[in-house]
């Protein structure tokens, strides 16, 4: 199955098993729009603007295939539960942030982590596969200093210990501290090319899109080892009704490979 994607005049196909959300929660004012802005573009707004709920998708060419991510940045404030519930369902990795200078924010991220969890179990039952949840716990604002301080370090990272895809990072949106390092040890434990992280990638506009377009073999051997990502910038998120197909479809499809694994076992 391939999903077609509109870049400028160009025309990406890109594998749905190498498609990904990322999904990007926790309480209004930790920043998480920021670090998403430091993923997509690098830069970083001083200016505070709710998010009610934005929607990105980026779009890389890494050794010649395609893959595509998308990213949820969510409201703080959830005011719809389903909605939130639906997001989560549709996730493959997780970033819960929280500010270091705020204890209810942690906390939020307490809750999100189990609700996370749940909700997710609850699907693999349903698959009778071994739930992996690529998460990081994200303490952003490091740059406020120790004396603004309100969650431990230690404290924190209790909540990834003894899970191989969790891990705990302290970071700052605005001075672009481990920023990078965060998404990289992400994208490691999705098992998602390392090539995905900000600064291991060309950025290409949408003008220059012919970069996503397969090349004569004689060019393609150069080029190969390249990888190029690109924002789309008409990007919308897919309707209710298009994730909850998208459920459907992951719950239907991991039965019949399943399937198949126990057809080759015996």
């Amino acid at each position: 199955m391939m999903k077609t994607l509109s870049s400028g005049n160009c025309a990406l196909s890109v594998p749905a098993k190498n498609s990904y959300r990322m999904v990007v929660l926790g309480a209004s004012r930790v920043g998480k729009s920021s670090i998403v802005s430091r993923f997509l573009n690098g830069r970083f707004d001083d200016q505070y603007t709710p998010t009610i709920e934005d929607f990105h998708r980026k779009v890389y060419n890494i050794r010649g295939d395609m893959y595509q991510l998308d990213i949820l940045d969510t409201s703080g404030n959830h005011p719809f539960p389903a909605m939130r519930r639906l997001s989560i369902l549709t996730g493959d990795v997780f970033i819960l942030v929280f500010s270091l200078d705020n204890r209810e924010s942690f906390d939020e991220v307490k809750r999100l982590q189990k609700q996370i969890l749940e909700v997710k179990s609850c699907l693999k039952n349903k698959t009778k596969e071994a739930a992996e949840l690529p998460m990081v716990i994200c303490g952003n604002k490091n740059d406020h200093g120790e004396l603004c301080r309100q969650v431990p370090a230690t404290e924190a990272e209790l909540l990834v210990s003894g899970d191989e895809n969790c891990a705990y990072f302290e970071v700052s949106a605005k001075k672009n501290t481990n920023v990078d390092e965060m998404f990289y040890v992400l994208f490691s434990m999705a098992k998602l090319p390392h090539e995905m992280s900000p600064a291991l990638h060309r950025k290409i506009s949408v003008q220059y899109g012919d970069a996503f377009h397969p090349r004569p073999f004689c060019m393609r051997r150069v080029k190969e080892m390249d990888a190029y990502g690109m924002v789309s910038p008409f990007a919308r998120r897919p309707s209710v009704n298009s994730d909850l197909k998208y459920i459907k479809a992951k719950v239907l499809r991991e039965g019949q490979a399943r399937e198949r694994d126990k057809c080759t076992i015996q």
